[in-house]
């Protein structure tokens, strides 16, 4: 690819940044416009299986990001009483899928992303609206405060309520609520102590992990009427919700303000779309597929989605195939288990439970079936190339 062929990424999140960054490692002229006043992300932390570091080998940074594993020894599944349905540890998921699993602030891995693009690269407080997808015959049109900008490659990365998308297929019914709403917090706690772990009530669930930088991040999740809110606080509804949970769910709770605790409904796409291109225009993450967080696949797949498309370059239709199949998938996948852990019959949740810890005993490996042909993915084609990330 020329250096001159110009790439604009609409939408500086993790997914916006990778393209970014995976383009300009390919010699594309890569410019991401962010229409917030900076890139400080959404979101408190982000959960990085293997198959996002792999993608993040290709953009040369996968080495330093896995360094920030902190989940060591066991870890698992409980109920609100504490006991345990399942026990497994970061040995045998590292052994399953050839790496670790990381958990980092969303915040850092925006920053190191960002590090590899080279300066004025990124715009901040700028938004881009498409004005003109392109063709095999002219540019796509970006309109950027009044200005028109060209580009060869225009990529769709501003999220679930994508105006790019809306653009390029305005006939789609777009995100629709999946059921539940999610709160997050990213702490310290000083003095405790425990083994990362899910509990899975009855239409709930809470997850509290260590991050090796000594903070712990804990997220909630339960069956709400879409729009809900708290009438007093966020906070407050969670101790309401989880304030008799087990250890160290208090814990996390009573070291918590109620401005730490982050809440936002839960939406996905449904109807898969009929391409993630058109034009000259390629959508990648949320915009494309977006997911529950139940396999912790989001952020994920759209750093995957950011590799293949670089790797891919202006061949849209390639990118598609690629990666609508595999995306199409994982979402059904999420919602599938977004049901099964956010359901609130009894007699389904005895049932659950009791397979869980059929599983368990089988073994942890057994247990971490659920992820075969997700976490094991590589970049088909990372052995014949090597990363030249110019900084």
């Amino acid at each position: 690819m020329a250096q001159s062929a110009r790439a604009i990424v609409i939408g500086g999140g993790i997914g916006g940044l990778a393209a970014a960054a995976a383009l300009h490692a390919k010699g594309w002229n890569a410019t991401v416009l962010e229409r917030a006043r900076s890139l400080e992300p959404v979101g408190a932390a982000i959960s990085l299986a293997p198959n996002a570091l792999r993608a993040l080998d290709v953009l040369g940074i996968g080495e330093e990001i896995r360094d920030l594993a902190a989940w060591q020894g066991d870890g698992g599944l409980r109920t609100p009483r504490g006991r345990w349905l399942s026990r497994s540890s970061a040995e045998a998921a590292a052994a399953r899928f050839g790496g670790p699993l990381v958990l980092l602030a969303r915040a850092t891995l925006v920053d190191r992303l960002a590090a590899l693009l080279p300066p004025g690269a990124v715009r901040i407080a700028t938004a881009g609206t498409l004005t003109d997808p392109g063709d095999s015959r002219r540019p796509a049109r970006v309109s950027v405060g009044g200005q028109e900008l060209e580009a060869e490659l225009v990529v769709g990365a501003d999220g679930i309520n994508s105006r790019v998308r809306a653009a390029l297929f305005p006939l789609h019914p777009g995100p629709v609520y999946s059921g539940f709403t999610t709160w997050r917090v990213l702490i310290p706690v000083p003095g405790t102590e425990f083994a990362s772990h899910e509990t899975w009530g009855r239409g709930r669930i809470w997850g509290t992990h260590p991050l090796k930088d000594g903070r712990v991040y804990a997220y909630a999740a339960a069956t709400t009427p879409a729009g809900e809110r708290a009438p007093d606080d966020e906070k407050a509804e969670l101790l309401r919700r989880f304030g008799d949970w087990h250890e160290p769910v208090p814990a996390v709770l009573a070291a918590a303000r109620p401005k730490d605790v982050l809440r936002h409904d839960v939406h996905h796409i449904a109807e898969p779309l009929p391409a993630y291109h058109a034009g000259r225009v390629a959508l990648l993450g949320d915009a494309a597929h977006a997911m529950p967080p139940t396999l912790g696949q989001g952020g994920n797949q759209a750093v995957e989605d950011a590799v293949v498309l670089a790797h891919h370059g202006d061949d849209l239709a390639a990118y598609t195939a690629a990666r609508l199949p595999r995306t199409t998938v994982i979402t059904r996948q999420a919602v599938r288990a977004a049901r099964l852990n956010m359901t609130d019959s009894r007699a389904a949740i005895a049932v659950r439970d009791l397979a869980i810890a059929a599983l368990s005993k089988a073994g942890p490996a057994l247990f971490l079936r659920g992820f075969d042909g997700i976490a094991d993915w590589r970049p088909p084609y990372a052995a014949q190339e090597t990363p030249t990330v110019k900084r």
